[in-house]
């Protein structure tokens, strides 16, 4: 029954992960590693799956191992954020106190990126 369970909201968590990348503020990462937290305990054909995925496995076995993000990465994720964030504010917001609220977000995903995701190590400087 739990396996049943897992593997369908890993499959939930794996689409909420995958519309995070292209939606400001909906996060990706935990999303993908709560998709693959399940599908280990339900599924090992569906874990292996998403590890192996074209776009995703790379992103999530790095992040799994600790080996950390490259700075091209982190450089294009934020600035491809404040371009949804601006894109966001300026042509589909209109109350001030929103867009306000949504520049403070963009900051603090702008630090989380910065300060709390690992870079990748000096010797590991293999940029994706």
């Amino acid at each position: 029954m739990y396996k049943v369970l897992y593997i369908f909201i890993g499959c939930i968590s794996l689409a909420l992960g995958i519309l995070g990348i292209f939606v400001p503020g909906l996060p990706t990462t935990p999303f993908l590693l709560l998709s693959s937290w399940l599908f280990y305990k339900s599924s090992k054909r569906l874990h292996d799956a998403l590890h192996r995925s074209k776009w995703l496995g790379a992103y999530i076995r790095r992040y799994e191992s600790g080996e950390g993000v490259g700075r091209t990465s982190k450089v294009v994720s934020i600035l491809m954020m404040w371009i949804m964030i601006s894109i966001s504010a300026f042509c589909f917001i209109e109350n001030v106190k929103i867009r306000i609220l949504l520049f403070v977000l963009g900051i603090i995903g702008t630090a989380s990126v910065i300060y709390f995701v690992p870079s990748r190590k000096k010797n590991q400087s293999n940029e994706e």
